[in-house]
């Protein structure tokens, strides 16, 4: 397999879903971001304020204390968003080895920033694109914030390695790196024949993938001094259903 390590070209907004077509991705600036939502991106960076103190991740098998995060779920048809009561994260084996078959409760994605008209909007703004790539009657739409931090000397990111989520589409957003080294993206073609790495270091760029073609992970950080911290926003849209345990249970 061929890894190619060189900066991405960055996709224009009308040129987003051809390369999704195409290649399986797409490598989006904030700019861009903020284009496709209709909100300013200062807006956008306001909503950076809410990844501080997100609840420890208590589900890491290796023992790890460097991963933090909440969930929220949501349907969206057209241009109706709908937040879903809330509801564990469930991954099956076949997708994630590490974590998978176990339900994961995590806390809620805080109600203040579930009300915020940016945050809604770059929920709707990708169901937009994606409408183009697929004809849906509802996208089911997982959120996720991550911050990877430096506690342990070192944050792995993607400790299950390199995965696929069992989704339609994964959007990954970079919020901000602060005092670190490594966190590489890099992308491979399910079929094994290219790949691709880079690192994400525009606040609210996006790597926007199609999740039944493309194979991702991103490499551990270490400190460049005492602390360090990573911190994405995940999205992901499947169009049959939010992936369930066929035990579900309710909280």
């Amino acid at each position: 397999m061929t890894i190619t390590g060189v900066a991405p070209t960055l996709t224009p907004l009308k040129q987003i879903d051809q390369a999704l077509r195409d290649d399986g991705f797409a490598v989006v600036s904030a700019e861009t971001v903020a284009e496709f939502s209709n909100v300013d991106l200062s807006k956008l960076q306001d909503l950076t304020k809410y990844w501080e103190k997100l609840p420890r991740d208590p589900y890491l098998k290796d023992g790890g204390r460097y991963r933090f995060r909440r969930h929220a779920s949501y349907q969206i048809k057209g241009d109706e968003l709908t937040l879903v009561p809330h509801r564990a994260h469930w991954q099956s084996l076949d997708y994630n080895a590490l974590h998978g078959g176990i339900e994961r409760w995590f806390e809620p994605i805080q109600g203040v920033l579930l009300s915020n008209a940016a945050w809604q909007s770059v929920l709707l703004g990708l169901a937009h694109i994606l409408n183009s790539l697929k004809s849906v009657n509802t996208w089911f739409v997982e959120a996720h914030q991550f911050r990877i931090d430096t506690t342990d000397g070192i944050g792995r990111p993607t400790p299950e390695g390199a995965h696929r989520d069992g989704v339609d589409y994964v959007a990954v957003f970079l919020l901000g790196r602060e005092g670190i080294k490594g966190g590489e993206t890099r992308i491979f073609d399910t079929s094994g024949s290219a790949g691709l790495r880079f690192t994400l270091t525009q606040p609210w760029s996006l790597l926007l993938m199609n999740d039944q073609r493309m194979i991702h992970e991103s490499t551990p950080i270490q400190p460049l001094a005492k602390y360090g911290y990573r911190d994405t926003l995940v999205l992901t849209y499947r169009s049959n259903g939010f992936q369930d345990s066929p035990n579900r249970s309710q909280q």
